[in-house]
């Protein structure tokens, strides 16, 4: 069995999360605008939006941390395509405690986790006290981060991940607090929407439901099937319309 029996991985997806194109514009024209010489960013998967800024803004260069190999690849082929590769660098490395070089804007989308070895939600604010520190004055973050959008019931908690609890997410307000409390002003407060979720957690199996519906007598289509039947359940009936996904750009304090 070689990889071309495998379920392809992520292909419908542009970006790795609830973003939209046209969200993706905004953050990216806003973020130029600043006109950021180095670009840092931390659980960075293929890198979309930092490989964006990256073309939007000349002479400017990347750093892209992520702990997964083929997200790096996927990154590298895409800076080659649209010949950034000469500025930006993909290494497989963690992001907890890194010695890199603070810069003028640092991304963490959905990737908190990357920089704290805590539990849920102290992870939250242990990465902000990582990211103050990791960029530049005057510089900019964006932090993808989840927040309960309402307060989960227990059948919803039940049908989430293993041991979801509704302790381990603060609300949209409480987030903010947070990122103010550790030396940051918040200078754009926006969350994905429900079309941003549907599209992300439909290409997330997209692929995969598609290689099932050709490939049902697979050996490996029973685990996989049990495998995505499972997400889709998580998100249909646990936290579809409760999780959200706040994208918070943040100002350091001088």
């Amino acid at each position: 069995m070689d990889d071309t029996d495998l379920p392809p991985r992520l292909t419908r997806l542009t970006f790795h999360g609830p973003l939209s194109e046209a969200r993706a514009a905004q953050l990216t024209s806003r973020l130029s605008r600043a006109a950021p010489a180095t670009v840092l960013d931390i659980g960075c998967g293929w890198g979309e939006l930092m490989l964006r800024v990256l073309a939007a803004t000349p002479g400017a260069t990347g750093l892209g941390l992520d702990l997964n190999a083929a997200d790096l690849a996927r990154g590298r082929e895409n800076a080659r395509a649209r010949g950034l590769a000469d500025r930006v660098r993909f290494a497989e490395e963690s992001a907890v405690g890194t010695a890199r070089e603070p810069a003028d804007l640092v991304l963490c989308l959905g990737a908190s986790h990357a920089l704290s070895e805590a539990e849920a939600p102290h992870h939250t604010v242990a990465a902000l006290h990582a990211l103050r520190r990791l960029v530049r004055p005057g510089g900019r973050v964006v932090l993808g981060e989840g927040f309960w959008q309402r307060p989960p019931t227990e059948a919803e908690l039940a049908a989430m991940w293993p041991g979801a609890t509704a302790g381990e997410q603060y609300d949209l307000a409480g987030l903010v607090d947070l990122a103010v409390a550790a030396g940051f002003r918040p200078s754009w407060i926006e969350t994905a929407d429900a079309d941003e979720w549907e599209e992300f957690e439909s290409g997330y199996q997209c692929d995969v439901e598609e290689w099932l519906a050709a490939n049902d007598t697979h050996p490996l289509a029973a685990e996989t099937r049990e495998r995505v039947d499972r997400h889709r359940s998580t998100w249909l009936r646990g936290y579809r319309g409760v999780l959200g996904l706040a994208y918070l750009t943040l100002v350091p304090v001088a």
